[in-house]
């Protein structure tokens, strides 16, 4: 067993650092200031392939598959955390479903685009309480009317919904369901094209003010019947298998935010002088860092086994959800670890340690957070609920 990145997936990981350090990095600011989403970066992105990894060549991918993903999502949240949330909008819970549970001519409609970066994407499932319960306390409906559906409601949390031109959203085809998650229905949707959409972004103090989450507001949104992702009442399906592949992604930028803080704490500890000597000297400091490099070594390892794992075509449910959970965990150790080293220097705007903590706050709740990761994977583990009882489809297996 071999636990070195292919030589290939180095040779894009530093790719992937070149476009950083020459075009994300130095071109976010003035977006930042102007509160203007950064369209040019994003196709800078596109461009460069970063968004086309688990998509075949003739639909403008590379099919390098998901651990070239979870290289990709880590090194760019080490850079330029800004630009992790385009890992799933432009490439895994956004295009990838449509490419995955799509027909082909939906596939082909919408996905060059979004992976080039020409179309913003978004994953709409989330509202205002049902961040933890999608389909027990969603409002959202969508009712048929002869070739369009009309949709009614709102959604909360939604990644460049104030800019999108494709996004995928989750409505009630059927509200009085029983199950409930047996009347969600998934759809392709246009604001763009169709009135009745609007989006209000949300005030997150410490993160991006160009790449936002929104509110989404659904006044008889039309939906064209053609648009609908799958079949009526199989959406929360869809969406349990698309939050697995968010995971792989939001397990890798946790991975990139948590070396981010490792390193900065490391840099400042052979430094910052105390009596005389670097405090990187001192045994407390050392206990530190020694916690935060294991923790985000092994996070690291987790990622890159779910990315190897749905490379296989395996059902990849239980280790998307522990890389998840773990990333997590080892990211608030060093985002910890980088205050505590820093001391009152961690406050200030020199150093990244309260940005990079703030990305670390975000992630630890999007795909599923903390304690829902925990009951999922504590009733797995306890036999309560098998895991992997969602059936999961990976078109990508088909390619290798």
């Amino acid at each position: 067993m071999n636990f070195d990145l292919p030589e290939e997936l180095v040779t894009l990981r530093d790719a992937v650092t070149d476009v950083c350090e020459k075009h994300l990095i130095p071109g976010i600011k003035g977006f930042e200031e102007r509160e203007e989403f950064a369209y040019p970066l994003i196709r800078e992105m596109g461009k460069a392939g970063l968004f086309g990894a688990p998509f075949p060549e003739e639909l403008g991918g590379s099919a390098a598959g998901f651990l070239a993903v979870s290289v990709i999502a880590e090194e760019i949240s080490r850079l330029a955390p800004e630009f992790g949330y385009a890992m799933n909008m432009q490439s895994m819970t956004c295009p990838y479903t449509i490419y995955n549970w799509g027909t082909e001519e939906q596939a082909r409609q919408f996905v060059p685009g979004l992976i080039a970066g020409e179309q913003i994407g978004m994953f709409a499932l989330s509202e205002e309480g049902s961040g933890s319960d999608p389909a027990g306390s969603m409002r959202t409906v969508a009712r048929r009317d002869g070739d369009v559906y009309r949709l009614n409601g709102s959604k909360m949390w939604i990644t460049f919904s104030h800019a999108t031109d494709v996004g995928v959203l989750f409505a009630k085809t059927d509200p009085h369901a029983d199950p409930a998650h047996t009347g969600i229905t998934a759809f392709i949707v246009q604001p763009k094209h169709f009135e009745g959409y609007s989006a209000q972004p949300i005030e997150l103090p410490g993160l991006s003010r160009s790449l936002r989450s929104c509110t989404v507001f659904l006044d008889d949104f039309v939906v064209p019947v053609e648009n609908r992702l799958g079949e009526e009442g199989e959406g929360f399906r869809i969406a349990m298998n698309a939050l697995e592949y968010g995971r792989l992604t939001v397990s890798g930028r946790l991975t990139g935010l948590a070396q981010s803080a490792l390193d900065v704490a490391r840099n400042y500890a052979n430094e910052r002088i105390i009596g005389g000597k670097p405090i990187a000297r001192f045994q407390l400091i050392q206990e530190r860092i020694a916690d935060a490099t294991v923790a985000v070594e092994a996070a690291r390892l987790m990622s890159h086994r779910v990315g190897w794992t749905m490379d296989q075509g395996r059902v990849s449910t239980r280790v998307a959800s522990r890389a998840k959970y773990f990333a997590t965990q080892a990211a608030r150790l060093a985002g910890d670890v980088a205050r505590e080293v820093l001391g009152g220097n961690a406050l200030t705007a020199e150093y990244p340690v309260k940005k990079i903590n703030a990305y670390i706050d975000m992630l630890t709740v999007g795909e599923g957070s903390e304690n829902v990761q925990r009951v999922l994977i504590g009733e797995d583990s306890l036999g309560i609920k098998d895991a992997t009882r969602h059936a999961m489809r990976n078109r990508f297996a088909g390619m290798l």
